[in-house]
């Protein structure tokens, strides 16, 4: 059964919880005598390679990178008022933002970034919460510098406004 490509070398794709990677190759291998195909993925953001099944890689969350629309979404809900996770105590919180960022929405990573970084302001975070944050703007950042087409330091300048 041949599995259509949706990637080619040179794309670059957004990979759950890995954030946005160039596809450096298609490689084909024999994996218990069946030939499958895989996507390798350079991460831009830590150059750590990941292979991904090309016929699961949509299952697997391996999606385009946002449009310039849904990069604006992204940015209504990091300005929006709302609070994505209100769950007591810290633990479950931190299950349910858990469970956000490895979706692979930049919709729920963005809540999360929100939620988060207004937390901030009113209370020093936890090391797991800072570890949550440094997460989410990192997923976040390096995608809507994409879609947005302006400079990663530019997009993580505007977040930071957008919280002073």
């Amino acid at each position: 059964m041949a599995v259509s490509q949706v990637f080619k070398i040179g794309d670059k794709a957004v990979y759950p919880a890995h954030g946005v990677g160039e596809v450096t190759d298609i490689q084909t291998r024999s994996l218990g005598g069946k030939e499958r195909s895989f996507y390798i993925l350079k991460v831009l953001e830590n150059g750590m390679k990941i292979m991904v099944p090309v016929e699961t890689a949509a299952a697997a969350g391996l999606r385009p990178v946002i449009s310039r629309k849904d990069a604006k979404k992204v940015l209504d809900i990091l300005k929006s008022d709302d609070v994505a996770v209100k769950t007591q105590p810290w633990n479950r919180r931190y299950r349910e933002y858990m469970e956000m960022l490895k979706s692979g929405s930049p919709f729920e990573v963005a809540k999360v970034l929100r939620d988060l970084y207004r937390l901030k302001t009113d209370k020093d975070l936890s090391f797991g919460e800072r570890r949550l944050l440094d997460t989410a703007r990192s997923l976040l950042v390096t995608e809507l510098a994409l879609s947005l087409g302006k400079k990663e330091e530019a997009v993580e300048k505007d977040i930071q406004t957008m919280f002073a």
